[in-house]
């Protein structure tokens, strides 16, 4: 998104992303998140509290550190695999090759997934207890809005969203590391940011800022690591 071909950051452009993310989020706060929160919960269902569930910053921390140990848990097994007598052993080059593989093409992905996740989940944290937005439950139930900064209670943690922070983190990470799954994967994000105003636990703004951190953090992570 806001990268060059040589993964150096296009500056510029981060720029002039964050004044547009901000005038929309300020635009959703003052007139437009009631009637697209009201509009999008229409579509309310299973299928978007299952969703909620499997990709929470918990989930995708816990899973990306999994599959990143297993990673390099194989990695390490190439240089055991080569003390074996290829000769007794036929299966060996074809194991070997497949680990060599899969340690370029996925042991560099995995790492900046968690970098990505880890780095736009400690901002995404900070503003939410900043922030302190009322979620729109208050909306809903009490007809209230508001924002009570500094406090970690649940409640008042609602911009920006958590699910969509890591989401977008992630799934933009697989991404710029797999260009040809891309639009699948940035699809499967703005699917969950949608599912988080559905089942009524964010604003669409809060989903908004929360994209946008995911994005930028995952750019900012490639770029680190170029």
């Amino acid at each position: 998104m806001f990268l060059n071909k040589n993964n150096t950051l296009k500056w510029k452009w981060i720029a002039i992303a964050v004044g547009t993310v901000a005038a929309l989020c300020l635009a959703g706060i003052f007139w437009l998140d009631a009637p697209l929160y009201f509009f999008l919960r229409r579509f309310d269902g299973a299928w978007a509290h299952i969703i909620g569930a499997v990709t929470s910053f918990k989930v995708w921390v816990i899973a990306t550190a999994i599959a990143y140990a297993i990673a390099v848990a194989i990695k390490s097994t190439e240089h055991r695999a080569q003390s074996i007598d290829n000769k007794k052993f036929k299966l060996i080059p074809f194991i070997k090759r497949s680990i060599t593989k899969f340690k370029y093409a996925n042991n560099y992905a995995l790492c900046s997934m968690l970098c990505a996740l880890l780095l736009s989940g400690a901002v995404g944290w900070i503003l939410k207890f900043s922030l302190g937005r009322m979620r729109p439950v208050f909306l809903e139930e009490l007809e209230q809005v508001g924002f009570y900064p500094f406090t970690s209670d649940w409640a008042f943690n609602s911009m920006p969203s958590g699910h969509a922070t890591a989401s977008f983190a992630a799934l933009v990470m697989i991404g710029l590391m797999f260009p040809r799954f891309k639009w699948a994967t940035w699809t499967l994000a703005v699917i969950i940011g949608v599912s988080r105003v559905a089942v009524g636990a964010h604003f669409p703004s809060d989903v908004l800022l929360g994209a946008f951190i995911g994005m930028v953090a995952a750019d900012l992570i490639v770029a680190a690591r170029r």
